[in-house]
């Protein structure tokens, strides 16, 4: 005996419906437009010489206070600064022993983290350079001046 083979039919979709409508309607007339006035780009001062601070601590806490004095003393005397730009935390690890002899399985895991932050100071005057030099910051935290 002969199987009975099912066929089944597809709807069409509604898409097509809508764009035989959508061709059937007038199109509008095109209009012309003026070109646009071409706008200057803002004017950014050449930069001859940036001071290029990397400021590296332990604690946050303290490193951020070190960086909002820097900036205040940067601040007072009309310096354009950029940043503080957060730069990757080093995390150093170590793995030891607890026992001295025996029980390797029992260990200790230590982990120092180093903090870091970045401050540029575009062309800065010789005022600006005296006041950093000068700046007492907390012990603990590490500052890396570079004329660039």
């Amino acid at each position: 005996m002969p199987t009975k083979t099912a066929t089944k039919t597809k709807a069409k979709p509604k898409v097509a419906a809508k764009k035989v409508a959508a061709s059937a309607a007038p199109k509008a007339p095109r209009v012309k437009t003026t070109p646009r006035k071409k706008v200057a780009a803002p004017v950014i001062p050449a930069v001859e010489h940036k001071l290029r601070i990397r400021v590296k601590a332990y604690e946050h806490k303290i490193l951020d206070m070190s960086v909002k004095q820097i900036m205040d003393t940067a601040a007072r005397f009309d310096a354009v600064v950029v940043g503080p730009v957060p730069l990757p935390t080093e995390i150093k690890r170590w793995t030891v022993n607890r026992s001295t002899f025996v029980y390797k399985d029992a260990r200790e895991q230590f982990e120092m983290r180093i903090h870091k932050r970045l401050i540029d100071i575009m062309n800065p005057s010789p005022k600006v350079i005296e006041a950093l030099t000068n700046l007492n910051l907390p012990s603990g935290v590490t500052i890396d001046v570079k004329m660039v």
